[in-house]
């Protein structure tokens, strides 16, 4: 039985109840509970089914009705992947902790607020109009520019960020205005044309920001980071920033993990089904595919996508959108040409060449053919 997803933006509540409904159906014997259990519980209950081969061993089973509530949270726990229910706890409040609805803020009275609002891309309700009104008002007062370190930072003012940052260094990684952003991230969703944003990043950098800084936009588990907000993209096609590969590559020298899954999606699967490389070759550069996933695989655990299964979603991608110059240069870096990927339903379980036959692309199958994919008969 394999672990199963955890729910978008789960609910403690929710997996409670999960667990509470569980212990009644274990206690009951009902089969697929007993079943479930016997895959994840370390010391399951007696009763039918019996506990499949392999299973962990624990000591002697115990009747269904001693199975208690803090049995069923474990196995729920561990049906999702994680090794006790405290972790899974810990889990949701990393969601909490970095979950944000910037397409859900609301108009505000506030001119300074609402300039932010307006200048930056909040994905989920983007339109051209609204950097068109976030000029406007800027026009109609530049001071909006340097009110706060935040509007320092959409702007890329970036003598007025020096003098600020001089006087109060923490405030380089201070959350604030409508979308409880830190700076770094105001700086590279903005859309606001002018200013120096490297010169700005930079500072903020130098300051302390955090170059993995990100948010979980609607608790979603994959983060949206501030190299997401340079590349852009997307499913309603949000531009990059105006000097997004300048801005990335500081991102990635001071630090950046190269494996972004969000900026992965929207400059690929989720994206145009444009051919352009240049944001994978720099991510390449800077070791994409490769270590650890960096913090945010760290704070979200079994969540999140390996490096490695990243890639092999962009093989899938490359294929299933007809794009030659990416799956080229993924093989080049050694994705994998046969593995499951994330296990994406738009790809519907087929490896890489079962696709590209299945969606008529040839010259792909042959790609993969000749990178030693499997070849169907």
């Amino acid at each position: 039985m394999p672990v199963r997803r955890l729910p978008d933006n789960p609910s403690l509540e929710h997996l409670r109840n999960q667990a509470k409904r569980l212990r009644r159906a274990v206690r009951a014997a009902d089969p697929a509970a007993l079943e479930l259990v016997a895959e994840f519980h370390p010391r399951p209950p007696a009763g039918p089914p019996a506990r499949r081969a392999g299973s962990p061993a624990g000591g002697d089973p115990r009747p269904p009705e001693g199975f208690t509530l803090a049995d069923a949270q474990l196995t729920v726990a561990r049906a999702y992947g994680f090794a006790s229910w405290p972790r899974l706890r810990a889990h949701l409040d990393v969601i909490a902790r970095h979950s944000r609805s910037p397409h859900l803020v609301p108009e505000s009275a506030d001119p300074v607020a609402e300039f932010l609002r307006l200048a930056c891309l909040p994905y989920g309700n983007d339109d051209p109009a609204r950097r068109r009104e976030a000029a406007r008002a800027l026009a109609l007062d530049p001071g909006l520019a340097v009110a706060s370190v935040h509007t320092m930072a959409a702007t890329g003012r970036a003598e007025a960020m020096a003098a600020t940052l001089a006087a109060d260094p923490s405030l380089a990684r201070a959350e604030g205005g409508p979308y409880r952003w830190e700076p770094l991230l105001y700086l590279t969703y903005s859309r606001v044309e002018g200013g120096d944003a490297p010169a700005t990043a930079r500072l903020l950098l130098e300051h302390g920001a955090d170059p993995d800084a990100g948010y979980l936009w609607e608790g979603l588990p994959s983060p949206f980071t501030a190299l997401t907000g340079a590349f852009g993209g997307g499913e309603r096609g949000e531009p990059p920033h105006p000097r997004s590969i300048e801005l990335a590559r500081l991102l990635l020298e001071a630090g950046a993990d190269p494996n972004d899954s969000q900026t992965l999606y929207n400059r690929g699967l989720g994206g145009s089904g444009s051919d352009d490389t240049e944001h994978l070759e720099l991510l390449f550069e800077y070791g994409l595919g490769r270590g650890d996933g960096g913090p945010w695989h760290r704070r979200l655990g079994p969540v999140r996508a390996t490096p490695e299964r990243m890639l092999q979603d962009e093989v899938l991608a490359a294929v299933l959108r007809g794009c030659p110059r990416r799956l080229r240069l993924l093989i080049e870096h050694g994705a994998g040409v046969d593995g499951p990927g994330t296990g994406h339903p738009i790809f519907r379980g087929l490896t890489p060449y079962e696709l590209a036959v299945r969606v008529g692309h040839p010259d792909l199958a042959g790609m993969l053919a000749e990178a030693g994919a499997r070849v169907s008969p």
